[in-house]
């Protein structure tokens, strides 16, 4: 096995400071465009970002350690997000963003001080039988998906407009 708590939290520190430097100044039409019906812009995947911060990650990190494999943790809503219709500026998305991530990393660490808790287990409600470990592996495989999803999803705007290089453009090119 690969992971390090530490290498985890280094890749869940560098997502909120990656995502302004990217993203903010970019025009409307970047933060707004998709793959198509049933896809997701940039904006609402910022969006499902902080849900996930507020309602999945820490959450059911403090349930396994409290509850182990007693009962499953509560099911997340991945769409949730969707419904919540906040007209907040996308700036502030961003800070509140790395401000809530910032509150969890801190918690986290907190939490989780010694290699023994990485193997406690809970319940996950689809899943069975989870590791902490693996909670954790996952939020920052989670955090890289998402990354890779607003890069591919922008890059899919000009899919047309590369014309025959389109055959040459792996991100163009990927199997579902």
């Amino acid at each position: 096995m690969n992971f390090k708590l530490y290498e985890a939290i280094e890749i869940l520190e560098r997502t909120p400071k990656t995502l302004p430097i990217f993203l903010l100044g970019l025009s409307e039409n970047w933060l707004t465009c998709d793959e198509g019906e049933g896809t997701w812009n940039i904006t609402e995947i910022v969006d499902h970002l902080i849900e996930g911060e507020r309602s999945n990650w820490i959450p059911r990190l403090e349930f396994i350690l409290q509850e182990g494999e007693n009962k499953p943790f509560p099911a997340f809503d991945r769409f949730a997000h969707l419904q919540q219709k906040k007209e907040v500026g996308f700036q502030q998305k961003l800070e509140e963003f790395q401000m809530i991530r910032s509150q969890n990393i801190g918690r986290l660490r907190a939490l989780v001080d010694s290699d023994v808790q990485l193997e406690v287990t809970g319940y996950h409600p689809a899943f069975g039988v989870v590791k902490v470990r693996e909670l954790i592996s996952t939020w920052a495989v989670h955090d890289l998906t998402h990354i890779a999803q607003m890069v591919r999803v922008m890059a899919e705007r000009y899919r047309v407009d590369v014309g025959p290089w389109v055959e040459y453009l792996g991100i163009l090119n990927r199997k579902s």
